[in-house]
This record gives structure tokens, C-alpha cells and sequence, in this order.
């Protein structure tokens, strides 16, 4: 398959939209880049609910807590509460964002590696649901925290498995990492818990690694989550109250890559909780999952228009109003050791033929800003649109925002058609919002320098 047709074929599967001009929810980027202003990121509802359907259908025992961290838009956040999911947090800023979205406190995970004494004093007090613990330390400061205060915390434990578990593009654990506990060190940890009083225990928290698009690798990691789960429910005498298997579940970026195998997985997840069903050690057991790309990230698209063409030294460039600043990731700074390139497109040639083979890059003064390079692309006029796919999760928040004091982008939700801004873009004017200049040095007179 052309690279050509995949673009068709994903713009079809992503967003149900069919001829030249690429439509987001049913409606025309053209349209709403016009009204909008470029850069800008779209989001289609409809995008999001497939995702959360087919998951749904994978996992019916377990409940869906989307990571916020992938994309904290209060837009997106109220709308997977909506349908009924619980968040996973990684701050107390997102914590402040999951209550204002909807979402019940004790609905609510706190995970991440150095949590501090604020953040404790907000999600403890205020009833978060689990806070995961990533250190003997961090237990201990919480107990000081608990003990101060006369709160009690229920908590789970983060476990960085041995290394048969690891899979993923980025590992997060098999190996040494500020990430969770050891395994070697888990039952030390549990004696600790068992005898301080102001903990309520409630389970385990397997988190490997992300961006998993083998079924085998995450049934590897599931099977691993439910044998410590069984070591830990005997160390302490009861079942487990929370068992979360964590996130990872990928999506397709690359080429040559392919979507997660859902069917098979949902087969193998099958068995797998037949025979959890039946196991003394999980009566009463909730079961957890916790994606953030996996829901999000297909449902958006980041829309930049060419401000400029170059031939440098024979090479043709596509200059945008919009790079890296705003989508890290897509530049390849973002954890890729060698550039690869997201799925990118002009979104109103979408059926046009290749032409040309050009760099897409953006505005800053930066050879890091390359947003595509190599790429087989139509025949581009100045003015035309450039879409980024696979842009709903780790983007705009992932990215250096106010690097060189460019605009930042609007965010825009479209519902079947129907679309509303759910992030005013940012101007030059709101970098001065939160500055202020020492009075000796605003008193202070301008000379001509030599």
C-alpha cells in the first residue's frame, strides 16, 4: 500500500471522512481552520467513543480510568467522566483538573515518582481514591502526612516488575527506574504498610511500559499483575480491593506499524478472568485499566498552514505557522532515538497524487524543528493546510509552549458536526499575564550601548 492510501485509509478510519477535503466530526478543517485560525488542534467526539468502545468490549470486568497526562483538556477529561470513567493523575495540578471536570475524588489515582508534601496535603485531604506508592520514602512521608494531619490514606503500591514483563516502545519498569517499587523490595514494603495504622492498603499498580501494540506483550505484563496480585493477597490475608494493570495500549504511528490486535486480545483476556473468577484471592476484587493514548490519541489532528516555500541547495522546504513549540513529539524530540515521521498530509489534496518529495518544517530558529522529512506529498501551494495525525495525546502539553514567544494553538472540539472552542489560542499578549519587572529595574534608565 501506497503512502498515499494509508493516509486516505486512516483519515477514513479516524474520522469517517470521505473525499478530497479531510473532515474532523463531520465537519471541513478547511472550514474550521478558516474560522479558527491556524495552528490549531482538532478533536472528534465521535473518535474518542469508538475508542472507548472497542476497550469496553475488550476489558467488560475492568473500570476504564483514562490517564489524563495524555491529554488534560477539561473538555476531554469531563467527556470520558461522562461515560462513566475514573482518571489517573501524575500532579496535583491534574488533580485540581480532574475535580473540575466532574470527577468524584475517590474516582481518582495519584501515581508518578516525587509527589510532594502539597501534593499529599491536596489529594489526601481531599479524598483521593488511591494514591500509588513509589518508594519506601514515599510511604514514610505520607505516614509523617497522615500522622500530622490525623487523615488516613488509602494507598496502593507501584511495582517495577523483573525484566520478563518488559515490552513497549518506551520501558518503564523491568529495569532499574524512579519508577515504582522493586519486586525484590515488595515484601519489605508490604510488612511496613501492615504495620502503620494510618494506611489503608488497597492493592497493586503494574505499569511497564507505554505505546504496546503486541497483544502477547500486554498479556505477558496482565498474567505478571495477576501473580503478584495472588503473592500479595497471601501475604496479607485477604483479597485485593484494586488490582491496575496500568496503561501502555498503543496506536499505530509509524509506517510499518500495525493496529493493536484487539480481537485476539479480548480472547486471551477472556480466559484469563474465567480463571480470576473463580480464585478466592480476587472476591470482591475491582479490576483497572488506565490508557491515555490509546483513547486519545487517534481523535486529533494538529492543522498548521504553509507560510512559506524554499529550495535550499536542491532540497524543497514547507515552512509552517506551527512546529515543534506546539507538537514535540512529531519532531521526533520526544523520546525517538532515530526521526521518524507521523502521518502527514495536505488535508484539502488528501486524494491527490504524490508530486513532490519535500521537509516539512516549522517557524522556529531550530534545524530540531522538522516535523516531517523525506515526505512523498501533492503538489503544495503557500496557503495549503497540513495535517499531523495521531495528534490527540502527548502534543500540546508535551511540548515547549513558549519557546521563542510564538502564539500557542487554539483546541477545538467538533460532535457531529458541530464544533466549539475548548482552548482560546494564545497571543503575544497573555506572555505578560503573569510578569512583572523588579521596580529598581523598571525605574531604571535606557542608554545606548557602545
Amino acid at each position: 500500500m501506497s503512502e498515499a492510501q494509508a493516509l486516505v485509509n486512516l483519515a477514513a478510519r479516524c474520522f469517517k471522512s470521505r473525499g478530497p477535503v479531510l473532515h474532523v466530526g463531520g465537519a471541513s478543517v478547511a472550514e474550521l481552520a478558516n474560522r479558527y485560525g491556524t495552528p490549531l488542534f482538532l478533536y472528534d467526539r465521535g473518535a474518542l467513543d469508538r475508542k472507548l468502545d472497542a476497550l469496553e468490549a475488550v476489558f467488560p470486568q475492568f473500570e476504564i480510568f483514562y490517564s489524563a497526562k495524555a491529554n488534560p483538556n477539561l473538555a476531554i477529561l469531563r467527556h470520558f467522566v461522562l461515560r462513566g470513567c475514573g482518571l489517573e493523575i501524575a500532579s496535583g495540578g491534574e488533580f485540581m483538573q480532574a475535580l473540575a471536570a466532574g470527577c468524584p475524588a475517590e474516582r481518582i489515582f495519584f501515581a508518578g515518582p516525587g509527589k510532594t508534601d502539597s501534593e499529599f496535603d491536596l489529594t489526601i485531604s481531599g479524598n483521593v481514591g488511591e494514591i500509588h506508592v513509589e518508594s519506601a520514602r514515599e510511604a514514610e512521608r505520607i505516614a509523617s502526612f497522615c500522622r500530622l494531619t490525623g487523615c488516613r490514606a488509602r494507598v496502593g503500591i507501584r511495582i517495577n516488575p523483573t525484566g520478563d514483563t518488559q515490552g513497549g516502545a518506551m520501558r518503564m519498569g523491568g529495569k532499574a527506574a524512579p519508577f515504582g517499587v522493586d519486586e525484590e523490595e515488595l515484601d519489605s514494603l508490604l510488612a511496613s504498610l501492615a504495620s502503620t495504622d494510618c494506611f489503608d492498603f488497597r492493592g497493586i499498580h503494574m505499569f511497564v511500559g507505554t505505546q504496546v501494540l503486541d497483544w502477547s506483550v500486554l498479556m505477558t505484563q496482565y498474567r505478571k499483575a495477576i501473580a503478584l496480585a495472588r503473592h500479595v493477597a497471601s501475604k496479607i490475608g485477604r483479597p485485593l480491593r484494586t488490582v491496575d494493570f496500568g496503561g501502555g495500549l498503543g496506536i499505530p504511528y509509524f509506517t510499518g506499524e500495525s493496529e493493536l490486535d484487539l480481537s485476539r486480545l479480548k480472547v486471551e483476556m477472556a480466559a484469563l478472568m474465567d480463571e480470576v473468577r473463580t480464585d478466592p484471592d480476587f472476591r470482591g476484587t475491582r479490576f483497572v485499566i488506565e490508557p491515555g493514548r490509546f483513547l486519545a490519541g487517534e481523535a486529533g489532528v494538529y492543522v498548521a498552514r504553509i507560510i512559506d516555500i524554499k529550495v535550499s541547495r536542491g532540497k524543497k522546504f514547507l515552512i509552517l505557522d506551527g512546529g515543534m513549540n506546539h507538537h514535540l513529539a512529531a519532531s521526533g524530540n520526544l523520546g525517538q532515538t532515530i526521526k521518524r515521521n507521523y502521518p502527514i498530509a495536505l488535508v484539502e489534496k488528501l486524494h491527490d497524487e504524490p508530486e513532490e518529495t519535500v521537509d516539512v518544517v516549522g517557524p522556529l530558529c531550530t534545524p530540531l524543528d522538522t516535523l516531517g522529512r523525506g515526505l512523498h506529498l501533492p503538489k503544495a501551494s503557500v496557503g495549503d493546510l497540513v495535517g499531523i495525525f495521531q495528534s490527540g495525546a502527548y502534543a500540546r502539553t508535551a511540548s515547549p509552549l513558549g519557546f521563542l514567544s510564538h502564539n500557542t494553538p487554539a483546541e477545538v472540539w467538533v460532535d457531529r458536526g458541530a464544533d466549539f472552542l475548548i482552548r482560546r489560542p494564545g497571543s503575544t499578549e497573555d506572555l505578560f499575564r503573569d510578569v512583572s519587572i523588579p521596580s529598581s529595574l523598571r525605574s531604571a534608565t535606557v542608554t545606548a550601548g557602545n
